[in-house]
């Protein structure tokens, strides 16, 4: 791992308006990134795991504190959302491509990209499918293809699989690994689960119940590429259960 971080969040804190004084979403929260690295954000709903995304991808701003993006003032960012928000009057391959002809993009080049792209989360094929033909993980994957088409400089998840089956989740898990290990992105995402978090990041960071302050920050010391059964290791369920006593 690289020595110097590409991104660093110091004391940031976000408080919500309401009548009672403010509603205190995330209480000086402290990070840096590291190139190409795979962070997880672990937490009980209502710790503050969203505000967060929505404050690195520039949709919210924080009550006190920074975030700075180094040597990089502009940086490209991608999010993929629980939800897949493909539009549903578009194809596989007009959906991925989008933000290409947003950019401008001639539309030679951009087929390209998003064939390659289409190529890389396994959906080959399914080209000119519409969305309604998709199965949720299939329709997950075209988001993040979309995501991952302007080479972004950091991607955002938030619960991306949360509301796949627990058969298809494993599987988004298996496919999510490999396309990182492809990519090589640096990756923030937010989840509820514990083995999803240990199966896919390099970094677990838990946070508290509102207001959300960071209690752990753990390396993940498993081996890549990683495969299913990588979960019934005993070091995995050592690594689980310090994450658990954290959260509890």
């Amino acid at each position: 791992m690289s020595a110097k971080p590409i991104l660093s969040v110091r004391n940031l804190s976000v408080v919500f308006p309401d009548n009672n004084g403010g509603l205190r979403a995330l209480d000086d929260i402290s990070f840096e990134v590291h190139p190409r690295e795979f962070i997880c954000f672990l937490g009980p709903s209502g710790s503050g795991k969203t505000t967060l995304l929505r404050i690195l991808a520039s949709l919210l701003k924080p009550t006190a504190g920074h975030v700075k993006f180094i040597h990089n003032q502009h940086p490209q960012i991608g999010m993929v959302f629980q939800q897949s928000n493909l539009m549903p009057w578009r194809s596989v391959m007009d959906n991925v491509k989008l933000p290409l002809e947003l950019e401008g993009m001639g539309e030679n080049e951009a087929r390209l990209k998003a064939r390659e792209m289409i190529d890389l989360v396994g959906l080959r094929g399914f080209e000119n499918s519409w969305p309604r033909e998709l199965s949720g993980g299939m329709a997950q994957r075209v988001a993040i293809a979309r995501a991952l088409i302007h080479d972004p400089d950091l991607l955002l998840l938030d619960e991306p699989f949360g509301s796949l089956d627990a058969i298809t989740r494993d599987r988004m898990w298996i496919e999510l690994s490999r396309i990182w290990q492809a990519r090589q992105k640096t990756v923030i995402m937010v989840t509820h689960s514990i083995n999803e978090s240990l199966f896919l990041a390099d970094r677990v960071l838990v946070l508290t119940q509102r207001p959300g302050k960071i209690k752990l920050d753990l390396e993940v010391d498993l081996p890549r590429p990683r495969k299913d059964d990588i979960r019934y290791t005993p070091h995995f369920g050592k690594l689980a259960r310090k994450l658990r006593e954290a959260i509890e």
